[in-house]
């Protein structure tokens, strides 16, 4: 809890101000207060529809409910049930497509889902699909032998449809249970780049049908919206099992998390609370929740 309460700190200061001035309320409602609150709201990316019903969540109260713990349940049934990911699959090797923009965390997060997998008892293997930059294969070879994983890699400038099933294949031919790709970043307002990520995600199913079990996007979380809108155009291309939030400890725009899972239905899998190899965890709607709102369980 200690750490999703610090990896949220700036969404939860820049909702501090209001919720001091509201909460609780009483009979009178300072307007002014009220529009500076949904101005916070808004500014952390909390979609708008969760907004206003908070906002006429205040305005109806008059003292007799605690609208901190009515919030916080608004939060839970707009995050629904799915979300996490247990590391149990049966469909081995199970194959997961990591997609995504430049500079979104692609690459560190197929390491720390290695690692996670190894600490699981599971046996991961890294695929760098990643061609274009000769340093991003670079990085994730390097990231292979910090966490001591398997990893499939071309050349510079080779097909990276050919790396994948290259890939695939060997993940069953040395009986990985996991066969994490790290695709290459890729614009998604660019038609051709998103062709060439379906044509990788045709030859994981090539190398194994049924293939990618998992295709989830990377998002920089301190892009707010802006993230959303890229997460809207790969869900286009490649449908989306789940989305992975980087960088939340350095936004204040925590709230996005629940305009992705409004808009496109997605669960969010895991979020990234620092650069440690350890920071990156899987979601928890009660600690996310929390965390936004202020509430220390652990100070009970």
């Amino acid at each position: 809890m200690k750490k999703w309460l610090s990896g949220l700190t700036r969404t939860r200061k820049a909702l501090a101000s209001g919720f001091k001035k509201l909460l609780p309320i009483g009979s009178r409602i300072d307007e002014d207060s009220l529009e500076e609150f949904e101005a916070s709201l808004i500014g952390a990316d909390i979609p708008v529809s969760l907004v206003m019903t908070w906002i006429d969540a205040i305005r109806e109260n008059k003292g007799d409910s605690d609208l901190r713990a009515q919030f916080r349940e608004s939060i839970l049934d707009s995050i629904g049930d799915e979300y996490g990911f247990s590391w149990d699959a049966t469909d081995t090797p199970h194959v997961m497509l990591m997609v995504g923009v430049n500079g979104s965390g692609k690459t560190t997060t197929s390491a720390k889902l290695a690692r996670m997998a190894k600490q699981h008892g599971r046996s991961p293997l890294l695929a760098a699909g990643d061609t274009f930059r000769a340093a991003g294969t670079d990085q994730l070879r390097l990231w292979a032998e910090t966490v001591d994983c398997e990893i499939v890699a071309g050349v510079q400038g080779a097909d990276a449809a050919s790396v994948v099933y290259d890939a695939v294949s060997a993940g069953k031919a040395r009986s990985s249970d996991y066969v994490i790709i790290d695709t290459a970043g890729r614009m998604h307002t660019k038609y051709n780049l998103m062709q060439e990520l379906k044509k990788v995600n045709r030859a994981a199913n090539k190398g194994l049908p049924g293939a990618p079990h998992d295709v989830w996007i990377v998002l920089d979380a301190s892009l707010g919206n802006n993230a959303l809108i890229q997460a809207k155009a790969f869900h286009e291309s490649v449908p989306l099992s789940g989305i992975v939030v980087t960088k939340l400890d350095g936004s204040s725009k925590a709230g996005f998390i629940l305009a992705v899972k409004h808009e496109l239905g997605v669960p969010i899998r895991f979020i990234g609370l620092g650069e440690g190899m350890d920071d990156m965890v899987a979601f928890d709607p009660d600690d996310y929740a929390d965390a936004i709102l202020g509430i220390d369980k652990d100070a009970d």
